[in-house]
Parts: structure tokens; sequence; C-alpha cells
């Protein structure tokens, strides 16, 4: 399983919030570069870059962030947050994101999401699947679509989307552990629709709160895991990551 770190930017410094909540709004770290660097210095290779400025804004504003990351470090990254047009996905990409993650656009104006996947292939483009209470949120979770979860990511493993990060809205950020039942439920119905459509890599996003939990979600199928406030409020050190991800390896 990948671990993946996240960096979440505003005014171009790292946050973060609690479920999706601006107001907050934590400051870890003001030069984002500088946590991207320890990250790889602790044999981390993947990093989940959220633009949350974007989101807000409905268009890519932090570019010049990832730019700075992807050209200073060896990083493979994900990038998301206010990707809504053609032009934001070639800046996104451009300004060096290996993957670009789109979740409110894949709501509000599925033809373009489906068309970045044929243009781009399934392993460039993420499907960002953010739920509360089994309900896709979109615009950086300000609002709750009528779209259920299952459903929503099933209809586009039909189209080609492999690579899946789901977030449990109620979870991000509150340190009380990982959605795993969601996570059990999202993968035995993916399975399921396999023979009409791609299997599913599944990303696990929000809640993480000890390192216990990593083996858990391995167990479970899920093909990465991204990581925020555990690491920021050092319940989960880059030491233990390092050894994970060396041990795996092996």
């Amino acid at each position: 399983m990948r671990i993946i770190p996240a960096i979440d930017i505003i005014d171009g410094k790292c946050v973060r919030l609690s479920k999706g909540n601006y107001s907050t709004k934590k400051i870890y770290n003001e030069h984002p570069l500088e946590m991207a660097k320890q990250f790889e210095a602790h044999g981390i290779q993947y990093l989940h870059l959220v633009d949350l400025d974007g989101a807000k804004s409905k268009h890519i504003v932090n570019h010049k962030v990832l730019e700075q990351i992807a050209s200073k470090t060896s990083l493979t990254i994900d990038f998301g947050g206010g990707l809504k047009t053609d032009e934001d996905l070639r800046v996104a990409f451009e300004s060096g994101a290996s993957q670009i993650t789109g979740g409110s656009i894949a709501v509000k104006d599925q033809e373009t999401f489906k068309s970045w996947i044929q243009k781009y292939g399934s392993g460039k483009i993420i499907l960002g699947a953010d739920a509360l209470a089994e309900k896709i949120a979109v615009s950086g979770w300000q609002e709750e679509s009528d779209q259920e979860l299952i459903p929503f990511i099933q209809g586009y493993q039909k189209v080609g989307i492999q690579y899946v990060i789901c977030t449990d809205i109620s979870k991000d950020g509150m340190l009380q552990g990982p959605a795993f039942d969601l996570y059990k439920k999202i993968l035995e119905n993916c399975r399921e629709q396999t023979q009409s459509g791609v299997e599913i890599k599944l990303i696990a996003s929000g809640g993480i709160s000890t390192f216990d939990e990593l083996p858990k979600l391995a167990e479970i199928g899920c093909e990465g895991t991204i990581i925020g406030k555990a690491i920021y409020e050092n319940r989960i050190s880059l030491k233990q990551l390092e050894k994970y991800i060396t041990n795996v390896s092996v």
C-alpha cells in the first residue's frame, strides 16, 4: 500500500482543516517545499497536494507551489482543488503534477471529466469521491450533492476510471480513525462490477490517527492511504512511515 502524505495549501502555506471547514484552518508550515523535502528525506515517494484556495475559487490558484515542489523534489504528485477547465489541467500538468484529482467537476460536468479520462488516460486522472453519510460533497465540501457515493464510483468505473480517492468527511482531520467499513463496502461493490469496468485502486483518506491503522487499510485492499494531520500532530512519525515503506518494498 502506498503512503501518500498530504499538503493542503491556503495562501501558499501548508494548513489542515477539520471536516473541510475553512474556519478551522491551522497553519503547520509557512513553506510547503520544506515539508515536501522532509517527506522525501524519509523515503516517501508520493504527495497529495490540494489547492484549497482553488477549491473555493473554482479554478487553479496555487500552481506555483506545485511547480516549486515538483522541480525541487522527486516526489510523484497528485494535485487537486479547483480544476474545472482544460486550461486548469494544462497548467497543473505543465507545473509538474503526475496525476490530477477531479471531485466537483466529476459531479457537475461529467462530460468534461469523462473527456479528461479519454484524453489523458486513466493513469493520470483520479476520481475524488468525498462523501458525508455516503452522499458526494462538492465545492471544497461546502455543498452536498444528491449523488450516492457507491453508484457514483461505479458509474465512472464503467468508463475506465482506475484511481479513486475517497474521504469520509465526518472523519477528516478528526484523528478518530478512518472509515474502514465504508472502504470495505466500496471495494466489495466495485469488485462485483470489475467485469464491466476496470479494477478500482482505492486510496483511503481522512481520519488516519495511528500507525496501526495502516496495515488494516492494506488488508482491506486499499491501494494507498493519504495521511495529513496525524503526521503534523506527531501521531505518526516520518520514521515509522520510512520503516513501513522499507519493509513493504523488501
